[in-house]
């Protein structure tokens, strides 16, 4: 395995920690170790991607995992962050809808032996998500009326971009999902 793969099972093996960190109360600290374990499992990303691409590393399991792993750092810091009331459920529900549609359109690529790697949009879809948790995770620590409001917007810019990479997903595959 590959140094770009081991980043990428790096930012998977994060999660459990920042849900521990994130969601047990009595832990002192405990949301700004999540907030600083979020932060360095999303550069993590940046740090895979750009190491696969400069030392020609790319491969098939970092083109399956990478995305996976993103989706499950964020879809757990959501998750977290709706029971504590801090993101809208709808919003979760918009993010991790797209996910599970777009993880079904690769695994029916997969079947038919083709791998969907992450395009432009999915990539500034992940930013987005990332930074706006990061922005409500340090939020809860700070509680600051104007990051309330700065977080919310970006929250807004995840969903929009998060629909909007969706749809290209399945605009630029429809052949996977042609039936005939």
């Amino acid at each position: 395995m590959n140094l770009a793969n081991k980043l990428t099972m790096l930012r998977i093996i994060m999660v459990p920690f920042f849900l521990v960190f994130i969601s047990i109360e009595s832990i002192p600290y405990g949301v700004e170790i999540a907030t600083g374990i979020f932060i360095l499992a999303s550069l993590t990303d940046k740090l895979d991607g750009y190491i696969a691409r400069s030392r020609n590393m790319i491969t098939d399991f970092g083109k399956f995992m990478d995305p996976l792993a993103d989706k499950l750092l964020v879809t757990a810091a959501l998750i977290a962050l709706t029971y504590m009331r801090i993101v809208p459920a709808w919003i979760v529900v918009v993010i991790i809808s797209r996910e599970f549609a777009v993880s079904g359109l690769r695994t029916l690529a997969a079947n038919k032996g083709i791998v969907i790697a992450a395009s432009w949009w999915g990539k500034i879809k992940t930013v987005i998500q990332m930074l706006a948790i990061i922005l409500a995770l340090v939020n809860i620590v700070i509680e600051s009326a104007v990051l309330t409001n700065i977080t919310s917007v970006s929250m807004y810019a995840a969903v929009i971009i998060t629909i909007i990479s969706g749809w290209d997903y399945f605009a630029k595959n429809s052949n996977v999902i042609a039936t005939k």
